[in-house]
């Protein structure tokens, strides 16, 4: 700001250097009102030449010496407040008394003698508004204001009812500065809507740099995914800030209102619509019956109980093992529902828990959620991973067998298609464990629900790129052509409770995701519809760095969703399903059993070795690195070069009939 050029020379100097400037600038109002009192006796100008650069001298001869005696020159100009005014005041009633005494009484000729009582109360009112102006000034004041005034200059897209609305809630914002309409309708263009100008798609890129838009404000809530998409990708590029209205939906229900806007998301850049359920099938499903939920704290376990808690179960059981988790998810249903709520502390790989809540409530329905997928943290905690997550669900099922479970579904991911990685491997062992008890004809209907990464979940990336934008990056990931399926949580929840009502045992049901996202894209997305620019060797003036760090251990540049080929329809367009090989149940039921001791003797390498033969597609990408593994490893001197990963490999792998 110019302000601020001129402001910190003059604070700094010394403070002998201040009262001068300050002794000079009173000498010029003395000058001044002098001047003006002549005017308002005589009411015409005169010079101050003559005679009246009498009164001039004699006004500045009094008023410097007042002002330095009354302490008016102590007080600095920018911290000037109020207190001001009873300063000047004593200030120019010393000076004036002397000043009209002198002109009264020397009746000096061509000096009228209320000059003497008229420049005196100007001098206190110039005196007083010059420090206060100053402080305005050099106290930052002016500054603070000028910032505070509209910096934004938006542009809507869409001259609909919605941005009209829009338009109308902004116009008396001091913060943003409606421009103008962006609208696809010909019979628009050219025209006014509520006195603003409609222009064309075409014009956006010069409307941005003629009128310095920092905005673009999407209100087309009944557009399609698609359409929007479409929109976003002309857009990119440009140096502006992209925000979006709610859905349709939600403002003709009145849960939101046009001046409503939100930050656009990545479920705005999926290039796809999200899935519809059926939400009477789930319902016919659900209602009236006893529902289990573990992980119920979790991203997907607590969006999970909110799609269940709304199909109108009689009773809906939270297992969790967070405390806080639980509490979080008990507390938001209990707010919104009527249905009977039971929080449950514990643990999927606490047998005897699981058998207390079986026998207490008997449900109906197990949605199984409970899992560890943080890929590198599952990798370093290698048998812990296994434990939740294999062991856990074996746990689980049997619990379920033995209280008569009717449904049985659990949560699997796209990392357990040919795995590199222990979480995808535990995930995929999960997947047979089911499968295998479903092939024996009791207990449950066992299926698996598979799906690729949820947006907005804990470990998501979209997050942690939000946030390193933020805070001016860089943003980081792992390889430049690391692709990744993606869905939202309401998705990923809905197609749970679908596959529940379409389960007749032993399915792996999977969502048809469209096109994979390149994580690259991803990032470069997220900064350019930040209004910001990425910088590369290209562009080297740019604003956010996207740095590539190098693949995790056990990551994957690709996910895949189907292992086998040629997916069977399902009654929902979206909704695939897969008959995948499995073990049978006696041959894996052993070698879970011996999973199980090597879990419980702390044995890594044997437990992924069992773990591989399990899951022969199981190609790990990395060494063991288990941190307690590696540490007891470097514990032994005798042998200081041993190598977890090639002990694990050493273990001859025994092929299991499929």
């Amino acid at each position: 700001m110019p302000f601020d050029k001129v402001a910190e020379p003059l604070l700094a100097l010394p403070r002998g250097s201040k009262r001068l400037i300050a002794a000079v600038i009173d000498c010029a109002l003395c000058a001044l009102t002098v001047w003006l009192a002549y005017y308002l006796r005589l009411g015409f100008f005169v010079s101050l030449a003559g005679r009246p650069s009498v009164a001039v001298a004699l006004s500045i001869t009094l008023a410097l010496p007042a002002f330095y005696v009354t302490g008016l020159y102590r007080m600095a100009f920018r911290r000037a407040g109020a207190e001001i005014i009873p300063a000047a005041a004593l200030a120019c009633a010393a000076y004036g008394l002397g000043y009209m005494t002198i002109i009264t009484a020397y009746a000096f000729d061509n000096i009228p003698r209320t000059v003497g009582i008229i420049q005196p109360i100007l001098l206190f009112l110039a005196v007083c508004a010059v420090r206060l102006l100053a402080s305005y000034v050099l106290g930052g004041q002016l500054q603070r204001r000028l910032k505070s005034r509209p910096e934004k200059r938006v542009l809507i897209y869409g001259a609909g009812s919605s941005g009209r609305q829009l338009a109308a809630a902004m116009g008396t914002s001091r913060e943003s500065r409606v421009i103008g309409f962006i609208d696809d309708d010909q019979s628009l263009l050219g025209t006014r809507v509520n006195g603003l100008a409609v222009y064309s798609p075409d014009q956006v890129t010069n409307l941005v740099a003629r009128e310095q838009v920092t905005d673009v404000l999407l209100a087309l809530p009944s557009a399609t995914r698609q359409r929007r998409n479409e929109i976003i990708r002309s857009l990119r590029g440009l140096p502006v800030s992209l925000r979006t209205l709610p859905g349709l939906m939600d403002l003709a229900h009145g849960r939101v209102h046009a001046s409503d806007l939100r930050e656009l998301t990545i479920e705005d850049l999926l290039g796809r619509d999200p899935v519809a359920m059926a939400p009477e099938a789930v319902k016919d499903r659900i209602e009236g019956r006893t529902v289990l939920v573990t992980g119920a704290g979790g991203s997907i376990g607590s969006e999970l109980c909110r799609q269940i808690v709304a199909a109108q179960p009689a009773l809906i059981l939270l297992l969790e093992t967070s405390e806080y988790a639980l509490y979080a998810i008990h507390r938001t249903l209990s707010d919104a529902s009527d249905v009977e709520i039971i929080p449950l502390l514990g643990s999927v790989t606490d047998r005897r828990r699981l058998g207390e809540i079986m026998a207490a409530w008997s449900p109906d329905i197990v949605f199984h959620a409970a899992a560890y997928k943080h890929v590198p943290l599952v990798e370093h905690n290698l048998l812990e991973g296994l434990r939740n997550n294999a062991i856990g669900t074996r746990c689980l099922a049997e619990a379920a067998i033995a209280a008569g479970v009717k449904d049985f579904i659990l949560v699997s991911t796209d990392k357990a298609v040919r795995p590199t990685n222990v979480m995808g491997a535990t995930k995929r062992l999960a997947e047979l464990i089911l499968q295998g008890l479903s092939a024996e004809r009791s207990g449950p209907r066992f299926s698996m629900v598979r799906f690729g990464n949820v947006l907005g979940s804990s470990g998501s990336v979209v997050p942690l790129f939000r946030e390193q934008i933020r805070q001016g990056g860089p943003v980081t990931i792992t390889h430049r052509d690391i692709t990744r399926y993606f869905m939202t949580i309401p998705e990923a929840a809905q197609l749970v409770v679908q596959a529940s009502a379409m389960a007749k045992g032993g399915e792996v049901f999977v969502l048809d995701m469209g096109e994979p996202v390149r994580i690259f894209d991803l990032a470069r997305n997220l900064i350019e519809l930040s209004g910001l620019t990425v910088r590369s060797d290209s562009e080297p003036d740019g604003d956010i760095e996207i740095v590539t760090v190098g693949l995790r251990p056990g990551e994957k540049l690709y996910e895949e969703l189907l292992i086998g080929e040629n997916p069977m329809a399902t009654p929902h367009p979206r909704i695939m399903m897969a008959t995948e090989h499995f073990l049978p149940w006696p041959r894996l039921r052993a070698r879970l059993d011996e999973l199980e001791r090597c879990h419980e003797a702390g044995d890594v390498v044997g437990a992924r070795s069992v773990l591989r033969e399990l899951v022969p597609e199981f190609q790990p990408a990395s060494r063991i690195v288990d941190y307690v593994a590696e540490r007891q490893a470097s514990a032994f001197p005798a042998d200081p070069g041993r190598d977890l990963a090639s002990e694990a490999l050493s273990v001859p792998l025994r092929q299991q009939a499929y």
